[in-house]
């Protein structure tokens, strides 16, 4: 679509609001095939499990290496955006992604297919968090850009309501090599899109790499992770666990440490001085290791315990799903409106009750308590979304707004991870009412820091950390033109 050359007065504002909305189409085609991959393969974990005769924990692994990738890489993928392109990372993250699914609905076993999931992973990592910043980068301002992310969010709920029913639908009919196989088309419009309509943008400062802060952020999730995992069957005092959760505490350490002296970090230490960011990265934690954990426990118990299908198990949590489908973009506008607080405390409340319900009522023995646990969880997680994003992008220069897009993405991730690995390690050990006790403390941290992380206070905290952040870039910029 050309942009006009003499444009009357109104044309061209006409024509590059249909231009940001097309971005925002396309951006969001990335999201639907990393979302849908997600709540699909969850609906498959009992046919993975029947084929290739795998425990629990080679369950776990089929969607934490693919979560343990993505979030490895998510940081890297973002400042690299920035660097030497949005547009051009954003097109190698859609053809990688594309490539791996494919391999995935190939895979001979579960080891293979383990594989072919991080490659997945790869090509993951350069969508989301790169697709933020084109969208940051587009929609410049504050209303318009929070009503984006709402949109963003709702295209969360979309994949969550069909990919149940969609991934039921194909598991039961097909099989479910064949969950991988609707990535292919998508993708690979969303490539040819991306080259015609999505413009180049990259940050005025070039970032330098960062290998040692790469290699950090691996060792620690890596470790952090494979010890919760393999905890309850090699033993939590045994060496090897133990030495795992040594090496991630090290890591976190060293990784501090060396970001803070660094003049262009991997992770800028001084984004954490903002509450409201630091805020929505813990809650991003929380929140989303409630969903990789109910997502989890809810498909195995369907499937296993209550012997439903796979498209009957997608049915059952329809409820949930539709309901993140209704709210996310409500969300968005309240953020655009009202500010990131209602919203989540709105999502704290609603998390927290439906983990109550399933924790102190056993909402699983009867459809009465079940479905409006499900109805609740998918209201918090509609609301959790967009002002997670939201605050992690307002106020930070738009140059390193893939960086502060990937920070959120990345917790995001390892909250996921993280959830999928505990809960998989509670249920492995019997403690299955300690599992749901954990998503109730998990929304009730969301309660908490989203009061208590958006206030005037915290807002001031925001202002003087963009001061810090801007004022260097404007020192360098200043310096370009006397050169």
């Amino acid at each position: 679509m050309p942009e006009p050359t003499a444009p009357g007065p109104s044309a061209p504002e006409a024509t590059t609001a249909r231009r940001r909305m097309l971005i925002l189409a396309i951006c969001c085609m990335s999201l639907l095939i990393v979302s849908l991959d997600n709540t699909i393969l969850n609906v498959a974990l009992p046919s993975l499990q029947k084929d290739f005769h795998s425990s629990v924990s080679g369950l776990q692994w089929t969607i934490d290496a693919y979560l343990l990738v993505i979030a490895s890489l998510l940081l890297l993928s973002g400042s690299t955006a920035d660097r030497v392109g949005r547009r051009r990372i954003f097109q190698t993250g859609l053809a990688v992604f594309t490539a791996g699914s494919l391999l995935c609905s190939l895979a001979p076993s579960l080891g293979w297919l383990i594989a072919f999931r991080m490659v997945q992973a790869v090509g993951g990592s350069m969508l989301n968090p790169v697709a933020m910043s084109i969208i940051t980068n587009t929609f410049h301002e504050p209303r318009e850009r929070a009503r984006a992310i709402g949109v963003w969010g709702g295209v969360v709920g979309i994949s969550m309501a069909a990919g149940p029913i969609v991934g039921g639908a194909l598991v039961q009919s097909v099989g479910w090599r064949a969950i991988f196989w609707i990535n292919v088309p998508i993708g690979l419009a969303a490539l040819v899109l991306t080259a015609r309509f999505v413009p180049e943008s990259r940050a005025p400062r070039a970032r330098r790499i960062d290998p040692v802060g790469q290699l950090l952020v691996v060792a620690l999730l890596g470790t952090l992770t494979y010890g919760i995992i393999e905890g309850s069957g090699a033993g939590w005092t045994s060496p090897e666990i133990l030495g795992c959760f040594v090496v991630a505490a090290a890591a976190a350490v060293s990784l501090a440490r060396y970001e803070s002296r660094r003049d262009d970090p991997l992770v800028d230490t001084r984004f954490f001085r903002s509450v409201p960011f630091s805020g929505a990265t813990v809650i991003a934690v929380c929140g989303f290791a409630a969903l990789g954990g109910f997502l989890f426990l809810n498909t195995l118990y369907l499937q296993n315990t209550r012997g439903l299908s796979a498209l009957d198990a997608g049915l059952y949590m329809l409820p949930m799903a539709a309901m993140a489908l209704v709210f996310a973009p409500l969300s968005g506008r309240l953020v655009g409106s009202r500010g990131p607080r209602i919203p989540l405390v709105l999502a704290g409340v609603a998390m927290t009750a439906s983990g109550v319900l399933f924790a102190g009522f056993d909402a699983q023995s009867t459809n009465a308590l079940l479905f409006p646990a499900y109805v609740l969880f998918g209201i918090g997680f509609g609301f959790v979304n967009a002002p997670i994003t939201n605050t992690a992008v307002s106020g930070m220069p738009r140059s390193q707004a893939g960086v502060a897009a990937a920070v959120a993405s990345t917790s995001r991730q390892v909250g996921q991870s993280l959830g999928v690995a505990v809960l998989g390690a509670a249920l492995a050990a019997g403690l299955h009412q300690g599992a749901w006790w954990i998503i109730t403390g998990c929304g009730a941290a969301v309660l908490v820091l989203g009061t208590l992380t958006t206030g005037r206070w915290a807002r001031r905290t925001a202002d003087r950390t963009a001061g810090l952040l801007i004022a260097p870039e404007t020192a360098d910029n200043r310096m370009a033109v006397k050169a």
